[in-house]
């Protein structure tokens, strides 16, 4: 699709927002919470903090198709599916967000750029990664190469960033230039999603039921295998030579390959290999493979900013970090990034993981960086505003 009809059809489904808006706006502020979701696990946190709270007002969920079905599972509140096409979930999507006192966002949602809301609501935007090696926002690269009506357009989305949930200032100094937000903008509350890994008796839970559902695994080492998504569909391919992992780790270890939700990888052939790789893209949630995996390799994928809270091993293997680098950058230098170490070779990641050879002072530091506000309470945080917002507490 060209980049005209693009922008011509983004511009019609704006005005029906934009009309909608407008209508609705006549519609009072009722005491209302709306989730606009792409991503399940802060929102359930959050919404579960708010039944344990016994929060009276009305919970509204607006989801992405990517967890429409889960969420939907999940609550027992009006979900709605939102970019699908369904008008009628269109409608009722511009009514909740017309009518709510505050909006949860947990990333960019185009409709946001037409929505004049009424003085005293407040949209908060909580961001689905407890941090970032790419860039993102007005730090992305292609965002002064799109047309100007579409860089006014993602400008006037971040100024409806009422607030940003943070989880460390490192990340805070990121979103001050990704979102061009102040200081006072900043909720310092860490993000709710990491509560988890500072539960012991959830993730204890979460060992059993996946050893009780893969009991072949128990006695063997978890390697995680996590790359990201890359912008270029072509550059999604698997670059890691399983055939050398394989001769030198299958007597110790597995291999499981989490892929992003947008990629698909065919290539590998899984019965000459089948007692060592896996495939884990779909089978099992990220965090039951953090808890259970020993060892993680990654590249630019936010992964690596939980997983460093329970202090394990991490690889990172930006095996095309001259082109990522091009689109969609990284915000530093990579090395000063991550914990390391960084390998670019499979036999690079071999001889770390056979030497053992990780510091994990290294990892300590990097948790401590990022997660310094994200300590087991961020729930907590996150609903205690909320409640005090809406004047229940």
């Amino acid at each position: 699709m060209s980049t005209m009809a693009r922008e011509f059809i983004i511009s019609l489904y704006l005005l029906m927002y934009k009309l909608l808006f407008n209508f609705f706006k006549l519609f009072p502020i009722k005491n209302k919470i709306v989730f606009v979701a792409s991503f399940k696990d802060n929102n359930l946190y959050i919404y579960r903090k708010l039944n344990d709270k016994q929060f009276p007002g009305e919970v509204v969920f607006l989801c992405k198709e990517s967890c429409f079905h889960s969420i939907k599972e999940k609550t027992s509140v009006p979900v709605y599916v939102i970019e699908s096409g369904n008008f009628v979930h269109e409608l009722k999507a511009a009514y909740h967000l017309m009518t709510a006192k505050t909006i949860i966002v947990d990333n960019y949602y185009g409709f946001l750029s037409v929505a004049k809301f009424k003085k005293g609501v407040e949209c908060i935007q909580i961001w689905h990664a407890a941090g970032a090696i790419k860039n993102f926002g007005l730090l992305d690269p292609t965002v002064e190469q799109r047309p100007k009506r579409a860089q006014k357009r993602i400008k006037k989305v971040y100024q409806n960033f009422h607030k940003v949930v943070v989880g460390s200032d490192v990340f805070a100094d990121i979103f001050k230039k990704a979102f061009n937000v102040k200081e006072e903008q900043l909720l310092r509350f860490g993000y709710p999603r990491t509560d988890f890994f500072y539960n012991q008796t959830a993730q204890e839970k979460k060992r059993e039921q996946f050893y009780q559902k893969y009991p072949q695994f128990k006695n063997k080492k978890i390697i995680l295998y996590a790359p990201t998504y890359r912008p270029n569909p072509e550059d999604n391919q698997l670059k890691l030579d399983i055939d050398q992992l394989y001769k030198s780790l299958k007597d110790e270890y597995v291999l499981f390959i989490r892929l992003h939700p947008s990629v698909s990888i065919s290539e590998i052939n899984y019965f000459v290999y089948q007692d060592f790789v896996f495939d884990f893209s779909n089978k099992a949630s990220i965090n039951d493979l953090i808890v259970v995996s020993d060892l993680l390799i990654t590249d630019y994928s936010s992964i690596p900013f939980e997983y460093a809270i329970l202090e394990k091993p991490m690889i990172f293997y930006p095996y095309d970090l001259e082109k990522y680098q091009e689109n969609p950058g990284i915000w530093a230098k990579y090395e000063d990034i991550v914990p390391g170490p960084v390998a670019f070779l499979t036999k690079d990641i071999l001889r770390y993981i056979k030497s053992n050879d990780f510091d994990y002072e290294k990892y300590r530091a990097f948790k401590e960086k990022w997660n310094k506000y994200s300590k087991g309470f961020s729930s907590e945080n996150m609903v205690h505003y909320l409640l005090k917002r809406h004047n229940m507490e």
